[in-house]
């Protein structure tokens, strides 16, 4: 089974690589299960209906989310709605939709997606990403009720990715980080057989300071004062992320790449 993870898609540009790139991605690598996080897809700050369809319509399998899951208001009913958008785990409890869910691929297979916001320099105090995950790993077993499992661990800190990359070692086929928007050079088969990568980077306009146009942020790191709001930019996007072969029957990666289309980042 081949999985494919591609980051934060960014803004215009980001759902513009994904809709010239992703088919013909998926074809190429034989993929088997896509998932995309999506949850700067709207103009940098969460994701709408409309673009959460034209991302699934592309060809994503899954989408999830992030700290910004709910910028945009519409989410909050969209994602009950669609199975196929998975928010972070460790919300809050009144929040609407699910934050690991059970999909089904072609062929029968069942892979376990899910998300959660990690601790270390986030804005906002979110319940502990550890537990939430250690629940929903025991609810589908790998190896038991599912084939191949998917973390996307949602933070800034890599010590904390990494640290969630060893605690689910051996119990998730992957663990990938998201947030930073710029692509780590470690992916890796962790020693239990988990596929890890601290960072899959960004998909959008890597001529940019993480995906904003550089104006107003370089601005406001010279002067320490704003004079605008961050706009998404707009040149030719990259896709970055991963893609892993996982053993159906154990669960575990067989390999691990990084990959990234297009743009300006180098092409693998």
């Amino acid at each position: 089974m081949r999985i494919l993870f591609l980051g934060d898609v960014m803004g215009r540009s980001g759902r513009t690589a994904i809709g010239q790139h992703l088919r013909n991605l998926r074809e190429e690598l034989n993929v088997s299960f896509c998932v995309v996080n999506g949850e700067n897809a709207t103009n940098g700050a969460g994701l709408s209906a409309a673009h959460a369809k034209g991302i699934l319509e592309a060809g994503a399998d899954v989408i999830t989310l992030g700290d910004h899951a709910f910028d945009q208001k519409e989410m909050m009913q969209f994602c009950e709605a669609e199975p196929r958008i998975v928010r972070p785990l460790n919300f809050s409890k009144a929040a609407p939709g699910q934050g690991a869910r059970v999909f089904e691929v072609q062929g029968g297979a069942r892979v376990l997606v899910a998300q959660v916001l990690g601790q270390v320099f986030m804005k906002r105090p979110f319940d502990d990403p550890f537990s939430a995950v250690e629940r929903a790993l025991k609810a589908a077993p790998l190896g038991g009720a599912v084939q191949a499992t998917l973390v996307d661990m949602h933070c800034e800190a890599t010590s904390e990715k990494m640290a969630m990359g060893h605690f689910c070692d051996g119990r998730a086929s992957i663990v990938v980080g998201t947030h930073t928007h710029v692509p780590t050079a470690d992916a890796m088969i962790l020693p239990g057989g988990t596929a890890y990568q601290t960072d899959a980077g960004m998909c959008g306009d890597y001529n940019s300071v993480i995906g904003m146009q550089k104006d107003e942020p370089m601005r406001r790191f010279l002067t320490g004062m704003p004079k605008a709001r961050f706009e998404p930019a707009k040149g030719e996007g990259t896709l970055s992320g991963l893609l892993a072969e996982i053993d159906p029957k154990t669960g575990k990666a067989l390999s691990v790449q990084q990959i990234r289309r297009g743009g300006r980042l180098s092409q693998s």
